[in-house]
């Protein structure tokens, strides 16, 4: 049965997307909802909110301080600078930095510029980074210092600047503007034009890029946007609204939870993002205190790092409205804890994927309370949502299946890449998550497993076959298994059982060293269990991964 919260949304929703309403409804060509009245593609979409929102604080960094007209206006100079220097429609460009504000005006004037903003993983190391440059191609990549130092030996071709970033903004972008002239014209840039390039691992551990048109992403940022439209409705009737709307960016903006409804959704409310340049309990608390923010959004172990840091009584934390999450299971006793622990704050859960840009389910107040282990219902009107049997049938409520999503925000495809493109999507375009789960009678949507082997550490994805491989590469290993552990703080760990062989010595701290320079810190196993005989095996010769999680999981 509908809560009273799921009766006052609707009503709240059907009033909003309804006659009269703020936001008109349409369909695309495939059917699926759009909103027809707010700018189709990225650089109109800046131009306008910006001219909205112009004299509201956009972006806090540090003693910087920018409104939406600077960032406007930074951009679209930027813009002009990299069609000056040969950025064309449809270029790949490539941004490779910590959050700040250069990350942020980059990605407006790449897009500004007609150009393909392709959002590198700031924690790839070399190899790992020269995968994508090598599959996508970029024509430029914008960096940071530390990591051009990590890409100038793989970029090959492409051109490489560095930002000096730790300076104010008008300096930091120097290298881009400077010498390059001003007048290069833009060009016009249509909703079915190729926007952005995310990065996302599948079970084979190779990343692939997920290409978006500027239709798909703006789609996922108004499928937000509309939530929150019609909470501030519910809020503003019972005498609650807030008075200023301000959020931590504490999340990679490279990752499509930062880039979609965290920044791109704050030009749409007029929100005011203040920057992290790396994630910090302490200086959270700090700066929720300091700059008043009122949202706040993360993987659920940062939420549950605020609450246990030694200093979370000396800060006043009354501002927070609403502590969101995304990215990863948030564990029941979580929820119970925040709203012990932060009484004023509503707790609140996206699900999503960089395939349907963060598109998908929400839980929220005091839905969130009466069902903590659900990710919610439907972002409606844009997200169909099926649960699929056997040959993609749409299977009833309570019954399990593949989860899949339908919406105008997924991508287009896979960059390059047919094979992966087809396998992701259903006939009726509805894009497969690999997670298994299962609808009520409300339409809320529980997940109770993966299909694909795909380990999520504090909204981290790992591919078992990946790490698995960089063991294989130790010439003391003889085999390998990965697996995920449940972990309190990171929702699961990354763990390897590993057979070395006969006559070789290897030991943890051997073996950790031998992975540092080869893959991501957050890959590495957090955990290696050496065992006395081979790995158990299946029929076909394959090691038995079922027998080796039920084994050691408990």
């Amino acid at each position: 049965m509908p809560s009273e919260l799921d009766l006052k949304f609707d009503d709240m929703l059907a009033r909003v997307v309804g006659p009269g309403g703020r936001l008109i409804i349409g369909e695309d060509q495939k059917g699926r909802s759009i909103v027809t009245n707010f700018p189709a593609t990225l650089p109109s979409f800046f131009r306008t909110f910006c001219a909205l929102n112009a004299q509201v604080e956009a972006i806090v960094a540090g003693d910087e301080r920018l409104t939406f007209a600077d960032l406007d206006q930074w951009s679209e100079q930027l813009a002009h600078a990299l069609a000056s220097r040969g950025i064309a429609k449809g270029d790949r460009v490539g941004i490779a930095m910590r959050n700040c504000p250069s990350w942020v005006v980059s990605y407006m004037a790449i897009a500004k510029a007609g150009g393909i903003a392709t959002l590198l993983n700031g924690w790839w190391q070399p190899h790992e980074m020269q995968h994508a440059l090598d599959m996508v191609s970029p024509k430029l990549i914008i960096a940071d210092a530390p990591r051009a130092k990590r890409i100038e030996g793989v970029c090959g071709s492409c051109k490489l600047v560095t930002l000096p970033i730790e300076q104010p903004l008008s300096a930091a972008l120097t290298p881009l503007l400077d010498g390059v002239e001003a007048g290069a014209s833009l060009p016009e840039v249509e909703p079915d034009d190729d926007a952005t390039i995310l990065f996302t691992s599948g079970s084979t551990g190779e990343s692939k890029g997920a290409l978006s048109t500027h239709r798909a992403v703006t789609t996922g940022v108004y499928a937000y946007a509309t939530g929150l439209i019609v909470l501030l409705g519910i809020m503003t009737e019972e005498n609650r609204a807030p008075t200023s709307k301000r959020t931590l960016i504490n999340v990679p903006l490279f990752h499509v939870t930062g880039e979609v409804p965290v920044m791109l959704n704050s030009f749409v409310i007029s929100r005011t993002m203040v920057m992290m340049a790396k994630w910090d309990a302490g200086e959270a608390l700090r700066l929720i205190e300091k700059e008043g923010i009122t949202y706040f959004v993360g993987v659920p172990t940062m939420s549950l790092e605020l609450m246990n840091h030694p200093d979370r009584d000396k800060y006043d934390l009354s501002s927070l409205t609403d502590i969101a999450a995304g990215g990863a299971p948030r564990p029941v006793s979580h929820v119970e804890r925040l709203g012990k622990e932060f009484p004023k704050a509503q707790p609140a859960l996206g699900y999503g994927l960089t395939e349907t840009n963060a598109v998908g389910c929400s839980n929220f107040w005091g839905n969130y309370a009466a069902k903590p282990d659900s990710t919610g219902r439907a972002q409606k009107p844009f997200v169909d949502l099926a649960i699929l049997g056997a040959n993609d049938a749409h299977l009833p409520p309570f019954e399990r299946g593949e989860v899949a999503i339908r919406s105008a925000a997924n991508i287009k495809c896979y960059w390059d890449d047919p094979a992966a493109t087809s396998a992701a999507f259903t006939d009726d375009d509805y894009v497969r998550t690999g997670d298994i789960g299962y609808l009520d009678e409300d339409g809320y949507l529980f997940i109770v497993d993966r299909k694909k082997d795909i380990i999520i550490r504090g909204g981290e994805n790992i591919p078992c076959a990946e790490v698995e491989a960089e063991i294989y590469a130790c010439p003391a290993v003889a085999e390998a298994s990965v697996f995920g552990m449940p972990d309190e703080r990171l929702g699961e760990v990354p763990v390897a059982v590993v057979y070395v062989e006969e006559g070789n010595q290897l030991d943890d701290a051997e073996l950790r060293a031998f992975l540092e320079p080869r893959i991501s810190a957050f890959k590495i196993p957090a955990r290696f269990i050496f065992v006395d005989d081979p790995l158990p095996k299946l029929g076909t010769g394959k090691i038995d991964r079922v027998a080796i999680k039920a084994q050691y999981r408990r």
